[in-house]
């Protein structure tokens, strides 16, 4: 089974149907409007994210190495 979605037309080289394994249960929130008439896309369908700051540092202790944990807010 799959779903077709009505993409706008900026969007017109994405393929729109997705089969139903791929899409999740989605809880409706305000914040989750995005502004998408900012997206460049190129012709072979990619754009340029650049990091907007980061929110935290903290590092992970493994047996052998330690990791650090940066998450970044993309714009």
């Amino acid at each position: 089974m799959a779903y077709r979605l009505a993409l706008p037309p900026s969007l017109d080289g994405v393929h729109e149907l997705f089969h139903v394994s791929q899409l999740r249960k989605y809880v409706q929130n305000d914040i989750h409007i995005l502004d998408h008439s900012e997206l460049k896309l190129r012709p072979d369908m990619t754009y340029t994210e650049r990091p907007m700051a980061i929110l935290d540092r903290t590092t992970k202790v493994l047996k052998n190495q330690t990791i650090s944990l940066v998450p970044v807010s993309w714009g």
